[in-house]
C-alpha cells in the first residue's frame, strides 16, 4: 500500500521574509544577508507582486551607474512568481520547479503570503521522505 504524496505544506518555510517594491536595493540585500536567505517576496500593499534573489541583486549591482541605494526593488524584481496553495502536492510543486528552473514557489492562501518553498526545502523534503521509506 503506498502512502498519500505530502503537500507543500509540509515542507515550506512559513512566515518568510519579504520586501516592499518601494524599498531600495541596499535593504533588500541587507535583508538577505541578515537573514541567510536568497530569495524575497515583493509585496505592494500586501499584494505579491514579484520576487528579487540574491542573484538578481548580485548581477543588477554590476551594472554601471546603478547605486543600490537609490534603485528600488520594483526596478530589478522579476515580475512573474510561481505560485502554489499549501495544499499543492509536492511531486507537481517539485516537477513544475524542475522542469522551468524554478529556485523557488511562493506559497499564497486567501491572497497572501504564507510560505515559499525553495530548492533547500525540496532537499529537506526528499531526505525526509527517503529516511522514511528507507526506515519503515
Amino acid at each position: 500500500m503506498s502512502k498519500a504524496i505530502p503537500t507543500v505544506q509540509k515542507y515550506m518555510t512559513t512566515s518568510p521574509h519579504t520586501v516592499g517594491s518601494d524599498q531600495t536595493l541596499a535593504f533588500a540585500h541587507k535583508l538577505l544577508k541578515e537573514h541567510d536567505i536568497r530569495h524575497l517576496p515583493v509585496l505592494k500593499g500586501g499584494e505579491l507582486v514579484g520576487m528579487i534573489t540574491e542573484r538578481d541583486l548580485a548581477l543588477v549591482e554590476t551594472l554601471k551607474d546603478v547605486d543600490p541605494s537609490i534603485i528600488n526593488v520594483e526596478d530589478a524584481m522579476s515580475p512573474g512568481v510561481y505560485t502554489v496553495s499549501p495544499d499543492a502536492p509536492i511531486d507537481e510543486v517539485c516537477n513544475e520547479m524542475a522542469s522551468k528552473k524554478y529556485g523557488s514557489a511562493v506559497i499564497v492562501q486567501n491572497h497572501k503570503v504564507v510560505g515559499i518553498f525553495t530548492t533547500v526545502d525540496v532537499c529537506s523534503a526528499f531526505a525526509a521522505l527517503l529516511h522514511g521509506r528507507l526506515t519503515h
